[in-house]
This record gives structure tokens, sequence and C-alpha cells, in this order.
């Protein structure tokens, strides 16, 4: 070390093109990478800053459709707005800093970011292909990780005005990717809410919306479960959708520019704060602002001048004013809502009194529980729950001022039994993977209130674990893994985990923090190679691929694999199965199937899983 600092000369500075700087700090452009598993994984970021800039064509009236292909490994854009001028196309892909969003006349409110967006997207793709129609020429232009493959010529051509760009993603960035269609179909539906008038194409799919955030309240929420009719409001530069419905929490979708801002920020602080306000104004009584917001599903969307964001891929809005020179951005919404949300409940007394109804409900339910709640977070405190139920990340303790890139990667493993416990935690990575322990089958909480929660030792312990008591902003792990073995007990403990996150905190399964881990079920090995299969048919391609007669083992449990082995299941290459709710998930309906009383649907669902199980034990012993 002495040598290498002595030695420190003008050699040892080096400079960094933008495509090298791109690539070896892809966190720094686009978050984190991810194999497209979690809803704002980097591939998806990619699709986003293309769409966007597609989408600021629109917003400046140049566009009214845009179409999107997505395959396994291709994604094409094409929109047709005015196109990139012909002798800039290169530049506007390939050169830092170049773009049309500096001149604030033509993009006061835009999506895309300041000439960063596509250049990312060239850095970490193996192909990209950018090619402009303008007025009757075209031309185009190749890449391959940012470096330029072919420069084409301005030709003559007979297509509409309008951009196209074609990507394929790194593998090597983007280890062992997959595009989920449900977290692209919620990309999309975004993009044709915030943009009335706008259609999208979609792999063959119109998506199109006349009455944006009350169409996409609608298509959040089971509207049957609806208090009241959900009140939309709309004026300069902001859209508001607000109702509340029976479940616990708050759910929100928030924008900024048409922007999905996923962490929220400052103009969501201020609309949970103008309503509050508001409601106790209307009503003429200082209700608890909990009691106010539990159980609100509302949307909110805001254009501004100059936005600030506190991450480059723009989830959390930082700007406290909404322009230059424009009010607080605690003012603007806090005006806003103030009159026109006072004004519709003056002018919709049904709507009123069904939204005090709701808000006393709640108020009585939070009394109920208030002793309770007390004594059953003294009970975790002195249960020492970090040596008892939790072995907890290390990222918890040691950093202090937090690196985002680790807090991204942090997940609980939840488990059952010491051996599939212990094999977990001698394996995981101490920086950022945290297990919780179960003692036995979970309560089946279904049709219990939040009262449960406290009441049993088990939930009590976990929600103080993920600390979540109050809401998703106090959230410990980024992905909550529930990992039990693959057998009908380790189903059953699933189903258990999955009615009491979604009955008590579906907001945390709605924001894709909930997965299961997948293990594989067989292990195929000579003395030459090892194959580990997730299912039948990978069994069968690593027989055929080993040849002769392989050892082949089946497991039937988490703690039947040794810890070494369990390490290369839990690290890079981990296995995650999300939990997604689509549109047409009735959160009720579903807990009612899952854990309700015994249906014929479901004996039958469950005989089916019980003829899989035994067919694979079959399989293993042959």
């Amino acid at each position: 070390m002495a040598e290498n600092i002595a030695n420190y000369t003008e050699d040892s500075i080096k400079s960094l093109d933008w495509k090298q700087h791109i690539r070896l700090r892809p966190g720094m452009y686009i978050g984190k990478l991810g194999d497209g598993a979690a809803m704002d994984d980097g591939i998806y970021v990619l699709v986003k800053e293309v769409m966007d800039n597609s989408i600021d064509e629109h917003m400046m009236g140049f566009g009214k459709q845009i179409v999107v292909k997505v395959s396994d490994q291709r994604v094409v854009v094409r929109d047709y707005g005015r196109g990139i001028p012909l002798g800039k196309v290169v530049d506007c892909v390939s050169k830092i800093n170049t773009g049309g969003k500096y001149d604030s006349g033509a993009f006061q409110k835009s999506v895309g970011l300041n000439g960063v967006g596509t250049k990312a997207v060239n850095a970490l793709s193996t192909y990209f292909k950018v090619q402009s129609f303008r007025d009757g020429e075209t031309k185009l232009a190749e890449f391959n990780q940012g470096e330029i493959t072919n420069d084409a010529k301005i030709t003559k051509s007979d297509e509409r005005n309008g951009t196209k760009i074609t990507f394929e993603p790194d593998n090597s960035v983007f280890k062992n990717y997959h595009f989920i269609p449900e977290y692209l179909d919620n990309l999309i539906w975004n993009y044709a809410f915030l943009n009335a008038g706008l259609s999208i194409n979609f792999n063959g799919k119109k998506y199109h919306s006349a009455n944006g955030l009350l169409d996409l309240l609608k298509r959040k929420t089971d509207e049957e479960s609806l208090r009241y009719p959900i009140i939309h409001l709309k004026g300069e530069d902001i859209e508001v959708a607000i109702s509340h419905n029976n479940q616990y929490g708050e759910e929100y979708y928030s924008f900024v520019n048409g922007q999905y801002t996923t962490q929220g920020g400052t103009h969501l602080a201020a609309f949970r704060e103008s309503v509050v306000k508001t409601l106790r104004d209307f009503y003429k009584k200082d209700f608890d602002a909990a009691d106010i917001r539990a159980s609100i599903v509302g949307a909110i969307a805001v254009r501004v001048q100059e936005p600030v964001f506190e991450s480059q891929t723009k989830t959390k809005l930082g700007s406290q004013s909404v322009g230059p020179e424009g009010p607080t951005m605690r003012t603007f919404l806090n005006d806003f809502v103030k009159k026109s949300l006072d004004d519709f409940l003056h002018k919709n007394p049904d709507t009123a009194e069904a939204l005090q109804k709701r808000i006393l409900q709640s108020e009585r339910e939070r009394k109920e529980i208030a002793g309770i709640k007390k004594l059953a977070n003294d009970r975790a405190k002195k249960a020492n729950l970090h040596n008892k139920k939790l072995r907890d990340c290390r990222i918890h303790f040691d950093d202090k001022k937090g690196d985002e890139d680790k807090k991204n990667n942090t997940m609980l493993f939840i488990t059952e039994g010491d051996s599939a416990s212990g094999s977990i935690t001698k394996s995981r990575d101490v920086q950022t993977q945290a297990v919780f322990s179960l003692r036995g089958k979970p309560f089946n909480c279904y049709g219990h209130t939040k009262k449960v929660v406290y009441e049993n030792e088990e939930f009590n312990l976990l929600q103080h674990a993920l600390n979540i008591e109050d809401g998703l902003e106090t959230l410990r792990y980024r992905k909550i893994v529930v990992a039990t073995d693959a057998d009908v007990d380790g189903m059953h403990i699933r189903l258990l985990l999955l009615t009491y996150f979604l009955q008590f905190f579906p907001d945390l399964v709605r924001n894709g923090h909930l997965y299961i881990l997948e293990t594989p079920l067989f292990r195929v090995r000579n003395k030459k190679e090892t194959i580990y299969c997730y299912d039948e048919k990978e069994k069968q391609a690593a027989i055929n691929k080993l040849g002769g007669k392989p050892e082949i083992t089946r497991f039937k449990g988490l703690g039947e694999i040794s810890p070494n082995e369990f390490g290369g299941f839990i690290g890079e290459d981990i296995k995650l199965e999300p939990i997604i709710l689509n549109k047409d998930t009735k959160i009720a309906d579903l807990l009612k199937f899952y854990m309700g009383k015994n249906t014929p649907d479901r004996q039958q669902f469950i005989i089916e899983k019980l003829r899989v199980e035994k067919d694979l034990e079959q399989e293993a012993i042959a």
C-alpha cells in the first residue's frame, strides 16, 4: 500500500468518458439494477426514459399516438412527434448534457431528464438504434454499449414525423433479466391516465383515458368497497382524486410532470396535510389526522417548473415550490384543496356524510385498540426482538449516514423452523439480508380486526421488525421475502402470511415489497458438474445434458440444503417471485377464497396442489 501511495503521479489520474462512467456507476443514473422482479428495477427505468421523451412531445402538442413493443429482450418505442432534428440525432443519444430540455420555453414542465436519459439507455444496451423522421427525410444511428457502430447518412422517407428508438438491455449489467407484463402494463396505463387525448398501443393493446385520475383510481380500487363515489378535482397544473374504502392503511398514487413518484415527496406530504386541514375545518372538529387518513385512497398529479428530485430516477420530489417564482408546494396544495374539496362537499352532502361516518369509524377502532396497542408495544420491547426473533442486517447498525445502494438491496427473509432459519442465517449477506424466524404456523387472521396484530405475539413482533406500524415511510427493508418449504405445509404458511399482509398492510403488497423465495426442487449432478433445477422440465434438461445416470436429489425442505449450497440461491442469482395485485384483484374476494370457509373451488385447488406435490415425491423416489 505504501508503494502505491508513493507512486501517486499524473498517470494515477483517470478520466472516464460518458459511457464508461454510466457503465461503471449505473446506479447513479437508473437506480438499482435487478433482474426485473421489482417494479422499480433498472430495465423498467430504461423503458421509462425513452417513453418520457415521447410524452414530452405529446405535452408540447405534437403527436397523439405512441407505439410500444416489448419482447423478451427488445424494446421498441415509436412516437409521432416532431422528430429529433436530423443533424443532432447522434449527439442527442451519445453526448452527455445534450438535449432540448434546457430551453424552458420549449419544455417548461417536462418529464425527461436533461440530456441524460437516453444516453444511459444507450450505454447500458448491447444494441441501441435511434431513427428520426422529419419532413420527408430520415436519419438513423446504431450503437453497442454506447459505441457507435452505424452512423447512416440522411435519406428520403415517406414515414410520418417522429422518433423511433430500439434497444436491448445489456445482460451483463441486468443479469438474467426479464420483463414482467403487469409492471409494464401499469407503467403504460399511468402514462395514459396522465395525458388526456394520448393513445398508446402496447403490444397490440390500446391504452387511452378520457377522465385522468378518476379513471386511475377506478382501475386501482374495487369500486364496490368504496364508502362514497370518487371525488375528482382539477385545476391549473393540478389534479386530484380521493375516496375511502374499508382497507387498512393509506394508498396514494402521486405524479409530478407525468412522472410516477413512487416514494412521494413534498407534493404528497402537502396533499396529505391539506386534506386533514380542510376536513377538520369543514366538519368543525379537530379529528386526529390518523383517523382522517385511515383507509384513504388518493391520487395527485402536479406540474411544476424545473422540478428537483431527490434521486436521478425521480421517484421522490424534493422541490419546495412549484417554480422559481411560484408559491411554496404547501401553499399551492393547501389553497387548491381547501377551496375545491370544501366546495365539493358543500354541493354533495351525501358524500360529506359518508366521509364523516368513515372518519368516525376509524376513530372508534383506534380508541378500541389503544390500550392493547400500548401493552403490545411494551411487550415487544421487553421481548428483546433482535435476539429472540430477528437476526438483523448490519446496514441498520453500521451505516448511520445511509447508503442508498445498500438500502435498495435490503431484504428480510421470513422463515419457519430452526433448520431453515439456520441455513439462511449462515449463508446470507449479513450487510443487507436479515432473517425473521417464525415459531410454528402463524395464526389465521382472516376476518379479524387489526386488534389481533397486537394480541398475537408473532404478528406484533413481525410488525415491529418491519417497523410498519405507522405506515411504509419507516419500512426497514426494501424486500420482504417469504421463505417456506416447497411442500403443502410450506404453502399453508405462505398463505397465512399473505393473509396477514393483504388484510392489514395491503399497501406494502401494492408497492411491490412482498416476494416469494424460489428454491430449487432438484439437484442433478455427476462427478464433473452440478445443476440445480426449479421444476420438472429443468430436471429433465439437466439429466439429458449430463447423460448417463446422474445423482438426483429432491429437496423436501430448506433445512435439507446445506448453508454452502444455500448461499448460491440467495446471492446475486436469487430468484424471487413478486406478489402482484392487478386491476382485477379484489383483496376481500381473494382472502375469502383462500382463507374463508372450505368452498368446493378451494377444495379442488388444494387437491390439485396436493397432487403436484405427491407426483414430485414419487418422481424423486423413482
